[in-house]
């Protein structure tokens, strides 16, 4: 298997799992988004590249952040698994809600967690995968 630039990170198989999805189900990552969600989604997506900027994660961070937006083709839902794969390079302990109910995750967001926010629609595409 090839060496990627997050390998050696404790959340590199949940960063392929989201890369490999996006990539056989693209349109599970196009989930409607209100301005208000965006808004919220922004600042966050900001806190967490801080946090993975100052991690010396930001290798590995730009690395599956291109990678998400080349099996994305560049779109919206590159954006989208970008953030997922931000959070999961930034903080450490929030995989776990990838296999949650998306909506746990959701009121978890709606209630202020960052990770959560960063991680819904990920959820939702993963739930949704297509084998």
């Amino acid at each position: 298997m090839k060496q990627t630039a997050w390998a050696d990170l404790p959340n590199a198989k949940h960063i392929d799992r989201i890369i490999a999805n996006l990539e056989r189900n693209p349109y599970n990552w196009g989930a409607a988004r209100t301005a208000a969600w965006d808004d919220a989604w922004d600042a966050v997506w900001d806190a967490a590249r801080g946090a993975a900027w100052s991690t010396e994660r930001y290798a590995a961070r730009d690395a599956a952040r291109y990678a998400a937006w080349n099996a994305a083709r560049g779109d919206a839902r590159g954006a989208v698994a970008s953030g997922a794969i931000l959070a999961l390079i930034a903080y450490d302990d929030c995989a776990y809600l990838l296999d949650e109910k998306p909506e746990h995750v959701q009121m978890l967001a709606l209630l202020g967690n960052e990770k959560a926010l960063l991680l819904y629609q990920a959820c939702l595409a993963l739930q949704t995968e297509i084998a």
